[in-house]
């Protein structure tokens, strides 16, 4: 009896939120269930690795210290491998590999080729590069942390665990890249001033 009076109140809840003035209405195909939210953020996800996979060259041609320039050439092969491993876990949830346009990556890529259009080249180019990577990389953290966690929620033991594989590069790269600009980048940049 208690479980559906918990279901109930629940109920209520919903419907007393979405009841309240400013609350916005969900879209007709808007995720009712932990599931569904799961495999909307990977189709979010994928399409924001495949961006990377075009995005992280320029930046890279755009860039001139050698260090970053490897760390990033580094990186593009982990994302590469951030699809494939995304391609994986469509497939052991039984759906195909599609992705959806994610708003926030392409915002960020946007924001990337801005720095680079309003920067000289050489190391205060490079410092915004850095900026703008390590932009992207949180994004990638946080979104990789919560689809593990959602995962692990969900009885996706495996995809959890690549999930994971993938959140601890995202990690490396993001410490890679601070690495890059403590010990040359920004104090190169410092002294252009």
């Amino acid at each position: 009896m208690k479980t559906t009076d918990s279901k109930k109140e629940a109920t209520t809840s919903k419907k007393e939120v979405t009841a309240k003035k400013g609350v916005t209405k969900a879209k007709s195909n808007a995720a009712s269930g932990l599931t569904e939210l799961f495999e909307d953020g990977l189709k979010d996800i994928y399409w924001a690795e495949k961006a990377l996979t075009k995005a992280i060259p320029t930046m890279t041609k755009n860039a001139t210290s050698e260090e970053l320039i490897d760390a990033l050439n580094s990186h593009l092969t982990e994302t590469e491998e951030h699809v494939a491993r995304l391609e994986k876990i469509f497939a052991l949830i039984g759906q195909k590999a599609t992705a959806k346009k994610c708003d926030a990556m392409a915002g960020l890529i946007e924001e990337g080729k801005g720095i680079i259009e309003e920067t000289e080249v050489g190391v205060v180019r490079d410092a915004g590069i850095i900026a703008a990577a390590q932009k992207i990389e949180h994004y990638e953290i946080a979104t990789y942390g919560t689809l593990r966690q959602f995962a692990e929620t969900l009885g996706l033991a495996e995809a959890a665990t690549i999930l994971e594989q993938t959140l601890d590069e995202e990690k490396g790269a993001d410490k890679k890249l601070t690495e890059v600009a403590v010990n040359a980048v920004n104090l190169e940049a410092a002294e252009a001033d």
